[in-house]
């Protein structure tokens, strides 16, 4: 009989921190169930050098994406969700604030968004809503425009005057029409009057606010090869064999995530088809089914991965924490013929976030990042 194979090398301990202003301000865009810079910049500054191929095969907000440009690495990018490449393309060309309040000067004019029957008044104030649907209607999806529609799309429903919606729930995640008419029915409020425009410009001053000549150089020579793929990650078209120097990427993890339903309203003002892609972004339920996602992923990384490199797969504890996702992974990989070089466990606060749903540690959510990383031999 062949001997088991030996345990994995556990490693606990808080090796990045939880503070995303301690990364580039570049990186503040919400997104549902993303995590922090300082995760992907920890294995890629270890596992990488200069002028390798990072990819993120569910790219979310492109965190991995972004923080591998910044540190001179080549990027993909992918998801099976149209709206991240819109939410993360944008950054690799970062304008200047001038030519955003220039853009933004031209559009005051611009016709009136066509009205498509859907009911957004539990959100907006009227004036608001039309500025927003002139501004959905009149952008490009390049340059200066895209930038735009990716600040507003970060601006459409919040819990604070910083966002175009009246008192919400937090940005990354949209109720629907009907819990917002709960919320306000709750608190009495009515939507505000917001200035798009000013908002807008408020937000890009803080996306910029750190932004270095030398880090938008950086990006330049990353954005002319970097690739924003759309698609399953169990089947990466064009991504040639034994490319990849090192993959960092966190997968959807089994039934705690509504990525479709979270992003309803963030379609809308990009025009895409929430229905279409909540099909293809159902997060399995069965433990088995997310395993066998989980195989082919991994399988399709193997192929992509050259000799000698690493994939760094981040997951979590679900279900009350009884769950480890991790325990579920590692044999997946070594199935495949990957070897596994160690566990990351990287313990953290909750956020504002996890408080609001009342989320505790070691009771609910995800209460630590687990990180397997592989090694193709």
């Amino acid at each position: 009989m062949s001997a088991a194979p030996a345990a994995p090398r556990l490693h606990r301990g808080a090796f990045w921190t939880a503070s995303q202003r301690q990364a580039s301000s570049l990186h503040e865009i919400s997104y549902r169930a993303c995590f922090k810079p300082q995760l992907p910049r920890f294995f890629i500054t270890r596992l990488s050098q200069p002028g390798d191929r990072v990819l993120d095969p569910f790219s979310g907000r492109g965190t991995t994406a972004l923080e591998a440009a910044l540190l001179g690495r080549r990027v993909i990018a992918n998801d099976a969700n149209p709206l991240s490449a819109r939410l993360c393309a944008p950054r690799f060309d970062p304008p200047t604030l001038e030519a955003v309040a220039d853009r933004l000067a031209t559009l005051v004019g611009a016709p009136a968004g066509a009205l498509d029957g859907l009911d957004l008044s539990m959100f907006y104030h009227p004036d608001t809503e039309a500025a927003l649907r002139r501004l959905r209607d009149a952008l490009g999806d390049d340059g200066v425009d895209a930038w735009i529609r990716m600040v507003a799309t970060n601006r459409l429903s919040g819990h604070s005057p910083g966002f175009f919606s009246v008192y919400s729930l937090p940005p990354n995640q949209a109720v629907r029409p009907e819990q917002q008419r709960r919320i306000n029915a709750r608190l009495g409020q009515t939507p505000p009057f917001r200035d798009t425009g000013a908002l807008i410009l408020t937000k890009t001053r803080s996306l910029l606010r750190n932004l270095s000549v030398e880090q938008r150089t950086t990006l330049s020579h990353a954005r002319r090869d970097a690739r924003f793929l759309t698609g399953d990650a169990r089947a990466l078209r064009g991504v040639g064999s034994g490319s990849v120097a090192l993959t960092v990427t966190s997968p959807p993890f089994l039934d705690v995530v509504d990525y479709a339903g979270d992003n309803w309203l963030r379609c809308w003002f990009n025009h895409l088809d929430a229905e279409a892609i909540g099909r293809d972004l159902s997060v399995p339920r069965s433990l088995a089914v997310w395993s066998e996602v989980m195989g082919d992923t991994l399988r399709e990384l193997k192929r992509v991965t050259r000799p000698g490199g690493h994939i760094a797969f981040e997951v979590g504890e679900v279900r009350r924490g009884e769950l480890r996702l991790e325990e579920v992974v590692r044999p997946l990989g070594e199935r495949l013929g990957l070897r596994t070089i160690g566990v990351w466990i990287n313990t953290q606060r909750f956020t504002k976030t996890s408080a609001i749903w009342g989320v505790s540690n070691n009771r609910r959510g995800t209460n630590t990042n687990r990180v397997v990383v592989f090694q193709k031999p």
